[in-house]
């Protein structure tokens, strides 16, 4: 698709790839692409020669490169004819949020033998993607910064959302060129990354391939980002490793915000519960310097096929966490978004009016019913979840208790499988101040 952009300026056509054993399809399209990527101006030399070194092998793969018999043609052209058919100029041209080269990545992953998780690799849905942007009321004149960016849907969402509230041509070059920012540690995934910011002539420049939590804290307060959004790579951390929690992760953005700056992340709901003495330490400490908003508990089926149970936790940068602070619990399982078999996660006919619904009693438009918002102060030790605060004083149905007993072993399911067997162990107060 780099290559392809090269196309506009007339360096490139799929017409040249003609299956030439000297110079083959993979070099022309290599060719470019780092053309493309001059072009872009993407920097420092260093960004751009890991890129290009993503792309190398399709220059000497011979079964990409020599001609097919059932398609005659090569299969990189007929990829490429494939991709600009039916990928790219959806991209190019139509101003879409939808990121499709994360959506790719996350379908081949699926047949590739591993499927990501091991990495802690989980992409985020287009629908949350938006959702975030609402949730903290995103402005044209927003900083944006996403630490472990992916294949950067939070920037790109991000950045559409901001385009939408602007008919300023200079602002809107701005919100490309200087207000959007992420890290990604993974080199394939950075890659992916910049690829998709440089499709749609924004922010490129500002991708760092490095590891988040390597950054020194102040330094990346010098971005003076407004808004911080994070997926951080789940069920990586330990006891041994507590600085991979994902608490961790989140008391490491908070710290790397300007002053003032929402902060919103989308975690295991477990990482809210704080069990082990590490995490419960981290939350006291983010207590300390940073003021909870709420927590929304999401759809068990947000990552349909993955078996972790989200939600999406929102802070103040900056600002210790006052002790009167009424924080907002709500329970968002209920979303509208249905899994359809052999599909995945489909989006029903009720999930914009859920999602409005959401909205006016985050922004205290409309006040809801304790079932679905529990306002209330809390402790840095509580368990930050709708269910910790919620009490119900309607009589269950055996329908109520099915679904309760269905609900809990699905969690302890996914808690185990993520190695957080700890978490239904019976421990005295003593052992647990020791995990």
């Amino acid at each position: 698709m780099l290559a392809l952009r090269e196309a506009e300026f007339k360096n490139f056509s799929i017409s040249d790839l003609t299956g030439d054993t000297i110079k083959t399809d993979g070099q022309k399209i290599y060719d470019a692409i780092d053309a493309n990527l001059k072009r872009a101006n993407v920097s420092p030399a260093v960004k751009k020669d890991k890129i290009l070194g993503q792309f190398a092998f399709i220059k000497d793969t011979v079964k990409l490169n020599e001609i097919d018999e059932k398609l005659n043609k090569t299969p990189l052209k007929h990829f490429t004819e494939f991709l600009f058919e039916k990928i790219y100029r959806s991209i190019r041209y139509s101003k879409s949020a939808e990121d499709y080269i994360g959506r790719f990545y996350g379908e081949f992953m699926s047949y590739s033998g591993g499927d990501g998780q091991t990495l802690g690799i989980i992409l985020t849905p287009k629908h949350i993607t938006q959702l975030f942007c609402d949730l903290v009321n995103l402005k044209p004149d927003d900083v944006v910064f996403d630490p472990c960016c992916g294949t950067a849907g939070f920037l790109i969402a991000a950045m559409h959302n901001m385009l939408k509230k602007t008919d300023d041509e200079a602002q809107k070059k701005s919100i490309r060129q200087n207000q959007l920012h992420g890290i990604e540690l993974r080199p394939n995934m950075f890659t992916i990354a910049t690829t998709n910011m440089i499709l749609r002539g924004d922010g490129k420049s500002n991708l760092i391939n490095d590891d988040f939590l390597k950054q020194d804290p102040n330094k990346l307060q010098l971005k003076q980002a407004t808004v911080g959004m994070m997926n951080p790579p789940y069920s990586q951390g330990s006891k041994s490793n507590s600085e991979l929690y994902e608490i961790a992760f989140t008391e490491h953005l908070l710290d790397s915000l300007s002053v003032g700056a929402r902060c919103i992340i989308i975690v295991p709901q477990s990482t809210m519960t704080g069990k082990s003495k590490e995490e419960r330490a981290i939350k006291e400490n983010i207590f300390k310097h940073h003021t909870l908003e709420g927590v929304i508990t999401l759809n068990k089926d947000t990552f349909y096929g993955v078996g972790t149970m989200p939600c999406i936790a929102v802070f103040t940068a900056g600002e210790p966490h006052p002790a009167d602070k009424q924080c907002k619990f709500i329970n968002f399982e209920d979303d509208g978004y249905k899994v359809s078999p052999h599909i995945g996660l489909l989006e029903t006919e009720s999930a914009k009016d859920k999602k409005q619904h959401l909205l006016d009693v985050w922004f205290d438009r409309i006040e809801a019913e304790t079932k679905f918002c529990v306002k209330t102060t809390v402790e840095a030790r509580d368990e930050w979840l709708h269910s910790f605060y919620y009490f119900n004083d309607e009589l269950p149905t055996e329908e109520d208790f099915d679904k309760t007993i269905g609900d809990y072993l699905s969690f302890e399911f996914a808690m185990i499988m993520q190695g957080k067997k700890y978490l239904f162990e019976e421990v005295n107060d003593d052992e647990s101040t020791d995990r």
